[in-house]
């Protein structure tokens, strides 16, 4: 799909005959509903336990919303910009609506799970579509006012989010957490159908959807996905079901790759990767994912079992990141209007580098005020990366395109996280088991340790595991610096509004 002239742009702003306030409440409430998804859950883990059972599998209650999340995202984006943001927006609405009520309704563990999946495959084009609707909506100078409310959106979601999961599996029910999904979406459902216009555009002649690459993309994504999430955990990283699926996934890339060049209107076009300033963003996007996971997995590990806080407390010690990202993002369009996209995400992402290598000299154990201090640091570091990256990425392409690109975008860091998670945690365990003569893992020593049978040794090896985490992230950060030094171009390609 071709360039759009300057007045197609132009006439695709999608608000303009609408209330622009309502679609971005709208937008801000649909980004509320998968940000509080991804916290809400996990304080009310206990409870749905003891009442459903499945201890074995619960993890696949994350894992699961993962994967769907993951793998539509190209399929959706794709979607969004053949038929238009607003169908994909509404069918991404209502089926994340109706699998919260089958969560809501579940009888077993199983069930859960299965309709956790289909959250997820509303959950993805949540993600996506108000992602590019915030591009629509804005031309681009005014972009960092929209991506700064939906930054504070993740931000409060991230703090609020635990708080309001433990109060209502406590003191009502854990279905709750589930329920309270609907007035919320429903209310941004309805201010998406009544208030977002967007113009009548002629249909491109014979446009299909490339369902065989959709379906070859969410095969290989599961199957990559799942050996990444589940191996080490659920398996050791060399059996038998690692090695399927890591070898199923090979061979899934190839189908990928052959049906992609086949089809006319495929879900993951090749220009995606060949122009430079998509795949540096991609690239650098990726590298992100991959080092948020050292702060968010293991620093409240670190908080309890080495500073000796109490959960609340060491969840505020992550959550101050939390704070002064979207204030950076917000601020960020001074920097780059002053030494561009690259330069100003290159800025961000040398300092965060240099906070995260700086974790492993804090002394131990250390006061709660010092691993906060670079937390606050590293999300105003982050802040000033991450917003013009995807700003820029956005402004370089015209509607018909844009979709896609943000798809790809969000689908580079969400691997980025999965591979994180993946690689840092068997990193963790790695260093424990050197410390420790091969006794056990971080969550079995973690657990000891509330139980107040673990001696100071193996505080420190927790503490030395999380160093070696934090230097890991350092090393990505750093990546990604390289990436945007010599893969994207100095100045990019913005196309005029």
């Amino acid at each position: 799909m071709g360039s759009t002239s300057s007045a197609e742009r132009e006439a695709a702003r999608p608000a303009a005959a609408g209330r622009r306030g309502a679609v971005v409440a709208a937008l801000m409430l649909s980004m509320a509903l998968a940000a509080l998804d991804a916290t809400i859950v996990s304080t009310a883990v206990p409870q749905i336990v003891g009442d459903l059972g499945g201890f074995s599998v619960f993890s696949w209650l994350f894992s699961g919303y993962l994967l769907a999340v993951t793998v539509t995202l190209p399929l959706y984006g794709k979607l969004s910009d053949t038929f238009g943001r607003k169908p994909v927006l509404i069918a991404g609405s209502a089926l994340f609506l109706l699998g919260s009520l089958l969560c809501a309704l579940a009888w077993n563990m199983g069930a859960l799970i299965a309709f956790r999946v289909v959250q997820g495959l509303g959950g993805g084009a949540l993600q996506g579509t108000v992602q590019t609707l915030a591009a629509d909506l804005y031309p681009l100078k005014d972009r960092p006012k929209i991506q700064s409310k939906l930054s504070t959106v993740w931000a409060l979601s991230a703090v609020a989010g635990p708080g309001l999961g433990g109060v209502l599996a406590a003191y009502a029910d854990w279905r709750w957490i589930f329920l309270i999904n609907l007035p919320i979406g429903a209310l941004a459902l309805w201010l998406i159908v009544r208030h977002l216009h967007e113009p009548e555009r002629e249909a491109a002649p014979h446009a299909r959807v490339d369902w065989a690459g959709a379906l070859a993309v969410f095969a290989c994504g599961g199957a990559f996905l799942t050996a990444l999430v589940q191996g080490g955990v659920a398996w050791p990283w060399l059996s038998a079901p690692s090695l399927a699926l890591f070898g199923a996934g090979l061979a899934l890339v190839a189908v990928v790759v052959l049906v992609e060049r086949r089809a006319a209107e495929p879900i993951i076009p090749g220009w995606v990767w060949r122009r430079r300033t998509i795949a540096a963003v991609n690239l650098a996007l990726g590298a992100l994912g991959l080092l948020m996971v050292a702060p968010s997995v293991f620093l409240p590990t670190y908080a309890q079992s080495v500073l000796g806080l109490a959960p609340v407390a060491a969840g505020f010690v992550l959550s101050v990141w939390t704070l002064s990202w979207p204030v950076s993002a917000a601020l960020s369009q001074h920097v780059y209007r002053r030494i561009g996209f690259r330069n100003t995400a290159m800025l961000g992402i040398g300092t965060a580098s240099l906070i995260l290598f700086a974790f492993p000299f804090l002394p131990y154990p250390g006061q709660a005020w010092q691993p906060a201090v670079l937390m606050l640091l590293l999300g105003a570091a982050l802040g000033l990366f991450q917003l013009p990256l995807i700003v820029g990425v956005q402004s370089t392409v015209g509607w018909a395109e844009r979709g896609t690109t943000t798809a790809s975008v969000l689908f580079c860091r969400q691997t980025g996280q999965t591979i994180g998670a993946a690689v840092f945690g068997a990193v963790a365990n790695g260093v424990l088991a050197a410390r420790l003569g091969g006794a056990g893992d971080l969550d079995s020593v973690t657990r000891a340790l509330d139980s107040g049978s673990a001696p100071e040794a193996t505080r420190r090896a927790i503490a030395d595991a999380v160093h070696a985490v934090y230097l890991g992230a350092a090393c990505a950060a750093a990546l990604a610096f390289l990436v945007l030094l010599f893969l994207a171009p100095r100045k990019f390609p913005v196309l005029k509004d």
